[in-house]
């Protein structure tokens, strides 16, 4: 039997994936036998994922993916409700969210948390373009997720790489496999480049009418910033929604929950209806977010009444 090679998948395209093995960038069509036969998943190959190669054939075959010891994924889109997966075998990933230009929205940034949650991969929040913050704002958004709790750095990518929270930043993804990922127009090239200025990354403009940003990465890739220091840059978002998570699962992805709702009068209490709920009694009393509650409580009904034609919201990057 022919011995395989193993590598790590860099990028994926349409029908070929570049492996990097041992320092080489092989291109490989992944094997029929890898595609969900029930047509579950959009993508069985993600960036991150470490595979197996038989390299004798032309093109070159990607024989087998790995197991993963943690992943991201969403559903495809609202037209797609396959399961995409984003990134795989990762040591963490920060969510890259501006505050202003274009705004704050703590519903992507706690979907992505839950996925992160759910997918076991270890989290947090770059607050970027704090030039265009208040100190007030700034506190309020300290306080919610550092309740949680996750590590806040607070980051302007535009004044370089001595701006605030770069060396930080620097020294949280050095010898590490990390991802960014956030919505299009936080800035995830700009602090690419501050970390890295030989990436030259390009970089994209917000629009003046909608203050949302315009997509400058079109697919994930993973970057070497140094030697044992990547990156997987990742397209940007506009709305992320969660797949396969079932409903009764979906408080265990809300960490900041769990002090309070041991005290819930129902062992299983979903934190929407029952009478004598911690939970929610903690947020009536402002000990929890009620932005982090109302996307929980979104969520939960996003999940139970999902239909596999479901097309409510609005399209998304494949």
């Amino acid at each position: 039997m022919t011995a395989l090679d193993k590598g790590r998948v860099i990028r994926t395209d349409a029908k070929v994936c570049h492996v990097d093995v041992e320092g080489e960038v092989v291109l490989a069509a992944p094997r029929g036998i890898l595609f969900d036969p029930q047509n579950q998943q959009k993508n069985p190959v993600a960036v991150g994922d470490w595979v197996e190669l038989e390299r004798t054939g032309n093109p070159v075959a990607l024989e087998r993916v790995l197991p993963r010891k943690n992943w991201l994924s969403r559903t495809a889109s609202s037209h797609d409700p396959r399961e995409q997966v984003l990134a795989a075998n990762v040591d963490q990933l920060f969510v890259i969210a501006s505050v202003n230009k274009p705004g704050f929205s703590s519903n992507r940034t706690d979907r992505i948390l839950a996925a992160c949650e759910w997918g076991h991969i270890p989290a947090r929040l770059v607050l970027n373009k704090v030039d265009l913050a208040t100190e007030v704002e700034l506190e309020n958004l300290r306080a919610t997720y550092e309740s949680i709790p996750i590590d806040v750095i607070e980051t302007c990518a535009t004044q370089g790489p001595d701006g605030p929270g770069m060396r930080t930043l620097r020294d949280l993804v050095h010898d590490k496999v990390s991802v960014f990922y956030g919505a299009s127009g936080a800035g995830k090239s700009t602090l690419l480049n501050a970390l890295h200025p030989e990436l030259k990354l390009k970089v994209g403009k917000i629009s003046r009418y909608w203050e949302t940003g315009k997509h400058t990465t079109t697919f994930s890739r993973l970057l070497e910033l140094d030697k044992g220091t990547y990156v997987i840059d990742t397209p940007g978002i506009r709305v992320f929604r969660l797949f396969g998570v079932p409903a009764d699962n979906v408080r265990d992805l809300f960490p900041d929950f769990r002090p309070f709702q041991a005290r819930c009068r129902f062992t299983g209490c979903s934190h929407d209806h029952e009478p004598e709920c911690a939970v929610f009694d903690a947020v009536e009393s402002g000990e929890l977010s009620a932005t982090r509650y109302a996307t929980y409580v979104e969520l939960l009904d996003e999940i139970r009444n999902a239909k596999p034609s479901d097309d409510e919201d609005a399209p998304i990057e494949g």
